[in-house]
């Protein structure tokens, strides 16, 4: 099944008991808009419904997996209220999402493009991709709960220097430092990710279900307590630059 919408798409493709939910507008590197929040909000919303969908694949279209925010977005006025409306429902849907997520970095991740990897299960990563969380550079904090997910993800020293410098990394140091399970051939990165979704999916739905619960205890009401105090953190950095600091939304 292959569906599109007008502004931000997300298209899905099932293979018997794996979806693939492909972020889909590669002329933007799939940035995300706010439109974009919501199609991706609810097309993880209804796999969780779905009964016969067992594990989720998400990927991105073109040479991009995404490079985050679309900065024209927040430029515009009321762009960025709107784009933190629509956000805070979607890490909530990704903080509790029931099911196996596996990514398929399929190019760049940048900013919510990397943070994203955080709330998935399990990361496949092109040998050409690169993955960066620009925050300290773009003079602001972490966000989506990376603060606390990424030290989990790859340790606290690996953490530290991936948000302090902002350095990109590559898909080996991904692998090495935990952050992703394999590295693909270039262009097989969601090939790879859709044969592990497929390993997982042969398994009863209900048994994954509740072993992710168990791996998972307790992370989404933490997220939404580590969320908050970035929150409070950037608005606190906006505060202090004033207005030609960079705003609160990555």
């Amino acid at each position: 099944m292959s569906e599109s919408m007008p502004g931000y798409a997300v298209s899905v493709e099932d293979h018997d008991n794996v979806r693939v939910l492909t972020l889909d507008r590669p002329a933007k590197l799939n940035a995300f808009t706010a439109e974009g929040y919501r199609v991706l909000k609810g097309r993880l919303d209804e796999a969780t419904a779905d009964p016969d969908i067992r594990v989720c694949v998400l990927t991105g279209r073109g040479r991009a997996f995404s490079a985050g925010v679309d900065l024209n977005e927040m430029s515009r006025p009321g762009g960025s209220a709107e784009l933190g409306a629509d956000f805070d429902p979607l890490l909530a849907c990704l903080a509790r999402f029931p099911k196996p997520l596996v990514a398929g970095v399929n190019g760049l991740a940048v900013g919510f493009g990397a943070t994203l990897l955080l709330h998935c299960d399990l990361v496949v990563v092109d040998e050409a991709a690169e993955i960066r969380m620009p925050f300290v550079a773009l003079g602001t904090c972490a966000e989506a709960g990376s603060s606390w997910l990424l030290p989990q993800r790859v340790g606290p020293q690996q953490a530290t220097w991936m948000m302090l410098s902002g350095s990109a990394l590559s898909a080996d140091d991904a692998v090495g430092n935990g952050l992703a399970l394999a590295r693909s051939p270039a262009g097989e990165a969601l090939t790879q990710a859709v044969t592990i979704a497929r390993a997982l999916a042969v398994h009863s739905g209900d048994a994954l279900v509740a072993n992710k619960a168990l791996l998972r205890q307790g992370f989404a009401d933490r997220i939404d307590e580590v969320w908050q105090r970035e929150k409070a953190a950037m608005a606190s950095i906006a505060q202090k630059l004033g207005p030609i600091g960079w705003s609160t939304r990555q």
